[in-house]
């Protein structure tokens, strides 16, 4: 990263990572469960010092404080709380976001609510939607739910190969790199991982919610990547998705799970052109599209002749 700001929102300080802090556009960009702001480096690189990015990390996540009261902090409704906040903080009135796993539910539910709806300019969703797999959920819950202490670096860096397999990640160079972003060292000298393991409390705090009614609400530009072996984002799904918000951008991801990296230039790209677009732009490109139905196409065309 190329700076840090930490914000103060009530009784938590929440670390801010950013890239290319001078650049003239910003996109806010929001990780998974149980990552952290660190995970955006290659992003960053690939979408270009025109971007700033602001990639903020979850209390409980990274350099974030913790909390004491995981029932009233590490929920969604909080979460909503903390991206105002750093919005505020930064100035943004209205910014683009691109949410991993559980940053694109947060993304989806600012752009579905009244009252945040105006400030999410666009809306990229990375392997995330309104229909999760229960057995996906279920098995993330189990797998954060419980401490997890290595007593060597090397067997925790093992293990993130194996856990974060969907992840799409190559090269040596790139897991040792996740490793030392992911790694905390315990009292005893042995080794866990970066997060507090009561985040997944949210699963049992978090206030249930109608998202397929939030998912048709949403009134911003949006796009969803898939991982191709996606455990948690189905097919089936997407095309739901699309059938309930027919602008749609999708993109699948080949060689990936749950969630893809974001960290070379043709998962990138898509999301940069997506981003780069006007809102009429992005509904041409999605009725021009091979894939969308012949009397749709049709359909658009005669109303924009």
């Amino acid at each position: 990263m190329d700076a840090l700001e930490l914000v103060k929102v009530n009784a938590l300080e929440v670390a801010v990572r950013i890239w290319h802090p001078e650049a003239p556009r910003t996109v806010i960009a929001w990780h998974g469960l149980a990552r952290h702001g660190g995970d955006f480096a290659d992003f960053a690189r690939e979408l270009g010092p025109e971007w700033r990015i602001l990639a903020p990390d979850t209390p409980g996540r990274g350099l974030s404080s913790w909390s004491s009261t995981p029932s009233c902090h590490y929920v969604y409704s909080h979460y909503m709380t903390i991206a105002a906040a750093v919005m505020d903080h930064f100035g943004l009135e209205r910014v683009p976001w691109v949410g991993t796993s559980m940053g694109g539910l947060l993304g989806m539910l600012l752009a579905a609510e009244p009252a945040s709806a105006a400030r999410i300019e666009r809306l990229v969703l990375n392997d995330v939607g309104p229909e999760l797999a229960p057995e996906g959920l279920a098995d993330l819950a189990s797998y954060f739910g419980v401490p997890h202490r290595f007593l060597h670096f090397s067997e925790l860096e093992a293990e993130l190969r194996r856990h974060y397999t969907g992840f799409g990640i190559e090269g040596d160079d790139a897991w040792r790199r996740l490793a030392l972003g992911s790694a905390r060292r315990l009292p005893d000298g042995s080794w866990t991982y970066h997060f507090d393991p009561r985040i997944a409390e949210q699963f049992v705090h978090d206030t249930p919610r109608d998202t397929w009614a939030d998912w048709a609400a949403i009134r911003c530009p949006l796009m969803v990547l898939r991982g191709r072996h996606s455990p948690l984002l189905k097919a089936e799904s997407v095309s739901r998705m699309a059938e309930a918000q027919p602008d749609l951008v999708s993109h699948e991801v080949p060689g990936c799970g749950h969630a893809p990296m974001l960290d070379r230039r043709d998962q990138v790209a898509p999301i940069a052109a997506f981003l780069s677009e006007s809102p009429a732009q992005a509904t041409a490109s999605r009725y021009e599209n091979a894939s969308t139905p012949w009397w749709r196409r049709l359909l658009w065309r005669r109303g924009h002749s």
